[in-house]
């Protein structure tokens, strides 16, 4: 129930701020129902996706909006950002959890080159 509750939260805003364990468990949960939901309406899809969003109007959302938009993108959907802050009862470290935007690529981490001094 908590996954689907943060994965329903998490479409409805297009991100969250949560602890950086349940932003990562949330995370590949998410990124599967957006595949279903990229191909089109399907019933099949629908109810599916359905059976794991709490909400009617978060699935339509899902299935009309989010999906469309990663259309031609084969994964990835997702970017996670660690918080340089804590929580403040427990020091639990933070994170957040964004969709992709329509510009946004992931980059992949580029090594800086090593120079020679000769």
């Amino acid at each position: 129930m908590l996954l689907r509750n943060l994965a329903t939260s998490f479409f409805e805003h297009g991100r969250m701020e949560t602890t950086l364990a349940k932003a990562k468990e949330v995370q590949p949960f998410a990124e599967k129902l957006i595949t279903l939901a990229k191909d089109g309406w399907d019933l099949t899809r629908f109810r599916r996706v359905l059976a794991v969003v709490t909400r009617k109007d978060i699935a339509f959302k899902l299935f009309n909006e989010i999906g469309p938009k990663f259309k031609d993108r084969p994964g990835g959907y997702t970017r996670l950002y660690k918080l340089a802050k804590v929580r403040q009862g427990d020091a639990a470290p933070m994170g957040v959890l964004t969709l992709l935007g329509e510009g946004d690529e992931v980059k992949s981490p580029v090594r800086p080159a090593i120079v020679s001094k000769n």
